[in-house]
């Protein structure tokens, strides 16, 4: 097994944390590649664990601001999802890695979509798990969000986080989450999660991250983004997760060089079952960056 190391890193006056894996030996092309690897939604860097004992190359997995081990916001500042991509942009730089491949779950996917569209020189590939893009607002709703945002921000003050008095009883709240994971892999979460605090143990993540975002962007803006993404792209979709109902079909026609692979599992695969998930990554890897149009529906990149 890799072990993993703790890292920390200063970004916007913030200390943001992640798990950093050595690169292994390996004589498959693509192995080397330096991989930066983003969490869902209340999910953290341990999110990657399963994944990283399959994989060759040298991984960093990020705690975003506000999750795992890493700093939240100032209390005075709103949250919005594009300040991660700063976030991204310093760590790799604090890495000294020029170009990377970026793999993101989730929320995750959707940040890293972001950054690939606005930074496309520091990419070699991006890999895509259950999510293309950020979730989008239609332009009729923007101000009715942002109204409801303000009012939970007011109510804050009022909000307590749950306290568990045993670590087990937090792993079978957290089991549920968008339809539902693994035990092993709700475990896995909730050792960086969990904060021992008196009366037992709560989260760690920001409580303001399970408010209504104050502004997202409109489908329009975010196709404005993706159709700017130029690394190569894999796209790993479960069939019982996010975009197991075409979610993301629409989406998929605006990157010029998308391969998607669809696997049988739930929206947390990576974790779950995470041996096809590394094995889809590690093929896409090892391909020639040229030519790669293509979908596939076994479960092997094309």
């Amino acid at each position: 097994m890799r072990t993993a190391v703790e890292r920390r890193f200063q970004a916007w006056g913030q200390t943001l944390t992640g798990l950093y894996w050595q690169g292994r030996e390996s004589a498959q092309p693509g192995a080397d590649l330096p991989v930066l690897a983003l969490h869902g939604w209340l999910d953290n860097a341990n999110s990657f664990i399963p994944m990283a004992e399959h994989l060759a190359n040298p991984i960093l997995a990020l705690d975003f601001s506000g999750h795992g081990h890493s700093d939240h916001q100032p209390p005075e500042l709103a949250t919005h999802l594009v300040d991660h991509v700063r976030e991204v942009l310093e760590v790799a730089d604090q890495m000294g890695w020029e170009r990377f491949v970026l793999m993101g779950h989730s929320m995750g996917a959707g940040v890293a979509s972001l950054f690939a569209a606005t930074f496309p020189e520091r990419l070699h590939r991006l890999v895509l798990l259950e999510g293309l893009g950020p979730p989008a607002t239609a332009a009729d709703e923007v101000a009715p969000t942002l109204r409801k945002a303000i009012d939970q921000m007011r109510g804050l003050p009022e909000k307590r986080k749950p306290v568990y008095s045993d670590p087990e009883q937090a792993v079978a709240a957290r089991q549920p989450a968008l339809g539902g994971l693994e035990m092993a892999s709700a475990r896995v979460l909730c050792e960086r999660g969990l904060v021992k605090v008196e009366g037992g143990w709560t989260w760690r993540t920001d409580i303001r991250l399970r408010i209504t975002s104050s502004l997202r962007l409109t489908e329009e803006q975010v196709e404005g983004f993706v159709r700017r993404i130029q690394a190569p792209t894999l796209l790993v979709l479960a069939n019982q997760g996010l975009g197991g109902a075409g979610r993301f079909a629409h989406r998929e026609a605006w990157v010029a060089t998308l391969t998607r692979v669809d696997l049988p599992g739930r929206h947390h695969v990576h974790m779950d079952d995470p041996e096809p998930v590394a094995g889809a990554v590690s093929a896409f890897l090892a391909r020639p960056v040229e030519g790669a149009t293509e979908s596939s529906q076994d479960g092997e990149p094309s």
